[in-house]
């Protein structure tokens, strides 16, 4: 039994001493065959008896595939937002989120709460989504977001990360930590993976160790000559390929028809949205635009005393599906049940003046009304914007009498559904005006936008009349 443990290059005195019961477990005639589990047990408790060259040889080795335990230690935590904009180079819906991140001096970890918290609540086998800051890029990306502070993660694997705060100190914190942490490691983006996966192998010989490392050297070659084979025996081909795609697309770009053409077989056909006023209008053969006179006569049947009418927001996607009812020139009811949110139908309404090409009021005409207001006496203004009212086209001019009108009547209900001259200023006034320029000087034609709106609301029957259409 001494020889055989002699042989086995296992110095166990001071393990047999320290240890309860070992010295008796080990007289035992069976440990032969148990040798395997005792190798295995002691494994904290005794080093490898190996020659001083081979030692040292497998400390050079070790240090350089394993990181020390320095570099698995957190440097920086906290809560962020965080969303993934891309995977392996394909490109994701941008969506925000809250996460704990954690970093390390080699990758970003992130978790929903904290990491405590997080890892006593993980399921057995999850691991958290995490960045290898490897080879990896960081810059400020303002253009990627409208949030303020966001800077972007690009890893050499094709993943793009958006991280961001409000809070300025704070992101700027971050940036610099994770800057850090990518100058430190080194460019090779193959290191750190080859390193942690070494390093998973613990309580191992340093002669397995070496036999790992260098048979994965070894099974990694062919595969890159075989690869890089493939890659070059499709690159013929792949090209070929391009060209005659490209040829194709040229062709068929050359002979496509033109979209007069398409509109006059009724493959595409004239849409009301986004078309210009004058042209819906003779295209129904009328001053006012059908749409218009369809969300006017339910807004007065069911939304004169609604709360809000005119300012409150509808659904924008239930808006989005009218719109695009109404551009397929499918017949509409507004009293279906599907429209029955009149904000919805509000909102439709303003959308519609909103993306005219050219304003209800001209681009040509715009100038003049601000100066029509700027008048300080209100009977000269009154006059003046009157004036301008009737030198206006027949569509324009038509249109916002009506629309005006349907306005006066919403005023009289002020008591019940809360919308002022005021009121409907502020919400029509940047819908209905707009100069073609507006650069320098938004605020100031702001003001002046409600101002018009308003007085043609409160002096209505002097500007346009009391006739009735």
């Amino acid at each position: 039994m001494a020889q055989w443990v002699k042989d086995s290059g296992l110095c166990l005195c001071s393990s047999v001493d320290l240890i309860p019961g070992l010295a008796q477990w080990v007289k035992d005639p069976a440990l032969p065959q148990l040798w395997l589990g005792l190798n295995s047990w002691l494994g904290n408790f005794h080093m490898p008896q190996i020659s001083r060259h081979r030692r040292n040889h497998s400390q050079h080795i070790l240090k350089d595939v394993i990181p020390p335990l320095e570099q698995l230690m957190v440097e920086k935590e906290g809560y962020l937002q965080k969303a993934k904009i891309a995977d392996g180079g394909k490109k994701l819906r941008k969506n925000w989120s809250t996460s704990w991140v954690v970093l390390s001096s080699r990758k970003i970890e992130f978790y929903k709460e904290s990491k405590q918290q997080a890892l006593s609540n993980m399921k057995t086998g999850h691991k958290p989504e995490n960045i290898d800051l490897c080879g990896a890029q960081i810059e400020w990306a303002k253009e990627k977001s409208s949030r303020k502070n966001v800077f972007q993660i690009t890893t050499v694997s094709g993943n793009e990360f958006l991280l961001q705060s409000d809070i300025d100190f704070i992101i700027l914190d971050w940036f610099h930590a994770i800057k850090n942490a990518i100058d430190r490691l080194p460019k090779d983006p193959s290191t750190p993976s080859r390193n942690l996966e070494l390093f998973k192998i613990q309580r191992s010989s340093s002669t397995e160790l070496l036999s790992h490392y260098d048979s994965d050297i070894k099974e990694q070659k062919p595969e890159h000559r075989k690869s890089l084979m493939f890659r070059l025996h499709h690159s013929a081909s792949d090209t070929s390929d391009k060209n005659r795609v490209k040829s194709r697309l040229k062709k068929f770009i050359t002979r496509r028809p033109s979209l007069k053409t398409l509109q006059e077989k009724g493959l595409i056909k004239d849409q009301i949205f986004g078309s210009h006023l004058h042209t819906v209008c003779e295209r129904e053969n009328s001053t006012v635009p059908r749409f218009v006179k369809q969300c006017i006569e339910a807004v007065e049947k069911r939304g004169l005393n609604v709360d809000g009418i005119y300012r409150v927001s509808g659904n924008l996607a239930t808006i989005q599906k009218l719109r695009f009812i109404v551009n397929q020139e499918e017949k509409l009811n507004l009293d279906d049940s599907q429209w029955e949110d009149i904000h919805v139908v509000t909102g439709a309404l303003k959308m519609f003046f909103r993306e005219l090409p050219e304003p209800l009021f001209p681009y040509s005409f715009f100038e003049r009304f601000v100066e029509a207001i700027k008048k300080q006496d209100n009977n000269t203004r009154i006059e003046t914007v009157k004036s301008l009212v009737q030198k206006l086209p027949p569509p324009n001019r038509d249109t916002m009498k009506v629309l005006f009108r349907h306005l006066t009547k919403i005023v009289a209900k002020a008591s019940k559904n809360l919308m002022s001259t005021q009121s409907l200023g502020i919400v029509f006034g940047p819908t209905l005006l707009r100069a073609e320029n507006e650069a320098g000087n938004m605020a100031v034609h702001m003001v002046y936008q409600n101002q018009i709106v308003e007085l043609m609301l409160s002096e209505y029957s002097k500007i346009f009349g009391l006739e009735e259409d």
